[in-house]
């Protein structure tokens, strides 16, 4: 009776697909994902692993490492790299510590000026580093001298000191607003923030700690993501540097490629696996805190059997 049951009008009648062809439908995307795999693992690890070549292999003495044991002594590298440690930390800081309420406020109190707010911080994207860097030098140039007699004159001396350049710090800032922008804006349109806000608002806590405690625990994998970026930015920056004349790391490598070209290689080896190293670190902290529930669940899931007790 079921076989001479006409099949209904929308239903589909179409023979069962064979478990092979199923199997090599399946197998077709693996082998497409290995290698396009293998090609990405070729053009990105091919020129790092040359590189690594020919900083080991120096003609009439053989294989030797004298290329990656004479950084630790070449004149240089440890002010250059804390220098730019400390300016991808600063920068990360202040871009985060400028955006996030800013975003924050307009998100809750300002929506329509959300298209201005991203108009300037796109703004950056169409200036080119060199004319940011031309600009940045005129100003430092005229500064001083319309400003001798006031106490700007300290200022302009100030934010040009080589230990620590704020004016490379603000040139860095002004570059990552674009990519900052678009991680946390992305973060914050993935949360119900004003139904956060309302709620953390109506149970007693303040701003500062509605901030803290609720709304940026589930910033979090957006904060890392502006981190990320930003380190990654200031890292392999060198236009704006050695246009102002300061040397972090990247100014540091170029200069001494001039002296030992073996050297030089062998150092931006190792600064791109430091670079690496700290981006894993970034990506590790973010994967370990996630596995995590906020806080405020936690305490939600503590809280919850006294409630229940008591009602």
């Amino acid at each position: 009776m079921a076989a001479l049951t006409p099949a209904a009008p929308g239903q589909d009648t179409a023979a069962p697909v064979p478990a092979g062809a199923t199997a090599r439908r399946r197998g077709r995307p693996r082998l497409w994902r290995g290698l396009v795999g293998l090609v990405a693992a070729v053009c990105f690890l091919g020129p790092m692993a040359f590189s690594v070549l020919f900083t080991v292999d120096v003609p009439g003495k053989g294989f030797t490492l004298g290329s990656y044991t004479g950084i630790l002594g070449a004149a240089g590298f440890w002010s250059s790299l804390r220098l730019t440690l400390e300016l991808a930390a600063a920068t990360v800081a202040a871009t985060l510590l400028l955006l996030v309420p800013a975003l924050i406020a307009v998100r809750l109190a300002a929506p329509r000026l959300r298209v201005l707010v991203e108009v300037l911080c796109s703004l950056p994207l169409v200036v080119p580093a060199v004319a940011l860097t031309a600009g940045i030098g005129s100003v430092l140039r005229w500064g001083p001298d319309d400003f001798a007699d006031t106490p700007l004159f300290q200022t302009f001396n100030a934010i040009q000191d080589p230990g620590f350049p704020v004016v490379l710090l603000l040139a860095y800032v002004l570059m990552a607003l674009p990519l900052a922008y678009r991680t946390l804006d992305a973060g914050l349109r993935a949360l119900d923030l004003a139904t956060l806000v309302e709620a953390s608002r109506n149970c007693g806590a303040g701003w500062p700690r509605t901030v803290l405690y609720v709304v940026l625990p589930n910033l979090r994998g957006a904060l890392l993501n502006t981190a990320f970026l930003t380190l990654a930015l200031v890292l392999g920056e060198y236009t704006v540097a050695s246009i102002l004349g300061f040397q972090p790391f990247a100014v540091w490598i170029v200069s001494l490629g001039g002296s030992d070209a073996q050297v030089s290689v062998a150092v931006s080896v190792l600064s791109l696996v430091l670079t690496w190293a700290l981006l894993l670190l970034l990506a590790a902290a973010g994967r370990g805190r996630a596995q995590r529930p906020p806080r405020s669940i936690r305490h939600a899931a503590d809280a919850a059997p006294t409630v229940r007790e008591t009602s």
